[in-house]
């Protein structure tokens, strides 16, 4: 849990100044029995007025003082947490930006967002309760043992007796909680993957008429979790009775023996009076730490889960150039090979080169490794073997920053988020609205945004529902373009453009981004004919390699795929 005190130490002064509050009024509570039993004992006796008013107001200052550093306190530390929560979730989001895609698929969406969520809730509530019961449970429980020991140790060491048991028990029982609420926020995970996938498809649910199946999923999900979690409450929440049943025993000890001593003259009931109410501060104490360590266990399960987030290390590093490239090349190839898993490979003996401006064309069927040779030129993974360079050098000798800025990208299932249309488009980068408009013309989306009565200002909803398919692609293609990227890749990104659209497209980026490198993976021919290179690609190897013409001649496959699209159907 290093990383907790880290974001905390920005914070240093204020939780100081808080706990420094705390004390002054925790120390001021333990004052006021203390004071009740000088009064009953010495000042009542005397029937003095002025002394029983000067002790009243000086428990009644003790009660104030008690009062309102506990509540000025706590409002120190409610602000405190949510600033370390604030700043935990953020530095926590931009870690999981910047996961590699391999770190990205070991953790899992759905475990990533829960941490963000649930796990960072789970840490922020114990950092809080820290803050407000952290300090004022150990003072209360020291010092009103350190107080009742000088009033009467007799009766302080009978009630001590029992906090070694309790302290025991808790201990036992917190140390399993851990593996069992790791296990509970797993389930978690669970059920929030099976939302996000319904959430996804919820159009494709409710077409296949899939409702009750899907709700039959969740609710096996959210059975799991049910059962998780009351198996951790169960065993957890033996704490407090346990904690309650010792705390009885110890006050009923407490009472028969103070009894007797008062009986045999060996104490005081004044004595006794105040003992009860410093016993039940330190009941109070006692069953505040049990709390704490019920929230311990969340707490230390959360963090781990998020440790192993903040942790991990990007196998992505930057290593330097072999300067073996050929500067004439703008993308190149070099016998590239990769594996997902590290068994088989995915791609095998992939070689290529492209020089600035030309276009590259990459068709196959489903799962033949056409978008896994994008991700390895974007460096989501790297190569297993061989050497991907771009201006002649090595791609994992530039930074993150220095390669991204290089692309322009529409991936099969790119996202649209909440905003209008010109939002989208400028996705947070300083464009201004006529290179927008520019960028919308080329991609062939200037005449259906301007059919709205809103223009460019038009909203669209998250995934870009209240658009067409056709709407939405030449939206993505926008954004991929706005930026003048050197490197335009289209991962099947026109799939539901109409023919005259999708040739118009084609036209257009050619004439309006010449000196961009152009890569497009399609299903149809017709999307990559007049590419300057195109690859079929079959089972992650390259069968055939040429322009159109010399493709329909020298490969079969290609000749196959082209013949039964009869002039641009889908192929199936």
């Amino acid at each position: 849990m290093k990383w907790v005190f880290e974001f905390l130490k920005p914070l240093r002064l204020r939780i100081t100044v808080g706990i420094i509050i705390k004390i002054i009024g925790t120390v001021a509570e333990l004052i006021i029995p203390f004071l009740l039993s000088y009064i009953l004992e010495n000042v009542i006796e005397t029937g003095k007025i002025k002394g029983i008013l000067f002790f009243g107001i000086l428990m009644a200052i003790c009660a104030v003082i008690a009062s309102l550093g506990n509540i000025i306190a706590n409002r120190m530390a409610a602000k405190t947490t949510m600033i370390f929560s604030t700043r935990m979730r953020k530095e926590l989001f931009s870690k999981t930006l910047h996961l590699s895609a391999r770190s990205t698929d070991s953790f899992t969406i759905p475990s990533l967002e829960s941490r963000i969520t649930s796990d960072t809730y789970n840490v922020q509530n114990f950092i809080g309760m820290m803050q407000r019961m952290g300090i004022r449970a150990p003072i209360l429980l020291l010092g009103g043992s350190i107080i009742t020991l000088v009033m009467d140790r007799k009766l302080a060491l009978v009630m001590i007796a029992t906090l070694p048991i309790i302290f025991v028990v808790v201990y036992s029982i917190s140390r399993m909680g851990v593996p069992l609420y790791t296990t509970v926020q797993q389930s978690v995970d669970g059920m929030v993957r099976v939302v996000r996938e319904d959430a996804q498809g919820i159009r494709v649910i409710k077409a296949l008429s899939k409702v009750d199946y899907e709700n039959a999923r969740y609710n096996k999900a959210n059975l799991a979790l049910r059962k998780n979690e009351a198996k951790a409450g169960i065993i957890m929440g033996i704490v407090n009775p346990i904690m309650t049943l010792l705390m009885n025993v110890g006050i009923v000890a407490v009472v028969a023996f103070s009894a007797y001593f008062v009986a045999n003259k060996t104490s005081s009931a004044t004595t006794v009076i105040a003992f009860m109410q410093y016993f039940t501060l330190i009941s109070m104490a006692m069953m505040s730490l049990s709390r704490m360590f019920v929230m311990y266990t969340k707490c230390t399960a959360s963090a781990k889960r998020i440790s192993s987030v903040m942790e991990q290390e990007n196998e992505l590093t930057i290593t330097a150039d072999d300067g073996k490239g050929d500067e004439a090349y703008h993308i190149s190839f070099e016998n590239v090979s990769f594996s997902y898993l590290g068994k088989k490979d995915n791609i095998k003996n992939i070689s290529f080169s492209l020089k600035r401006g030309e276009s590259l064309g990459i068709i196959g069927a489903t799962g033949s490794g056409k978008s896994t040779i994008l991700r390895l030129l974007m460096r989501f993974y790297d190569v297993g073997s061989g050497i991907i360079r771009i201006n002649g050098k090595d791609i994992r000798s530039y930074s993150r920053d220095e390669l991204t800025a290089m692309f322009g990208v529409v991936f099969q299932n790119d996202f649209v988020y909440a905003d209008t249309i010109e939002e989208n488009i400028r996705f947070g980068r300083d464009i201004s609205s006529e290179e927008i408009i520019k960028a919308a013309k080329t991609a062939q989306a200037h005449d259906y945004i301007t059919s709205f009565p809103e223009g460019y200002s038009r909203a669209v909803t998250t995934g870009g529902t209240n658009l067409s398919g056709g709407q939405r692609q030449r939206l993505l293609i926008c954004r991929a373009i706005a930026g003048r990227p050197d490197i335009l890749i289209l991962d099947d990104s026109s799939s539901a453009l109409d023919y005259k659209t999708d040739a118009n497209l084609r036209k257009a980026l050619a004439k309006d981004i010449p000196n961009s490198t152009v890569i497009t993976i399609a299903q149809r021919v017709s999307s990559v004919k007049n590419c300057d290179l195109i690859l079929v690609i079959e089972n992650g190897e390259v069968i055939g390699c040429g322009k159109h013409d010399e493709l329909i001649q020298n490969c079969a496959e290609y000749k196959e795929i082209s013949d039964s699209q009869m002039g641009g159907a889908f192929l199936d």
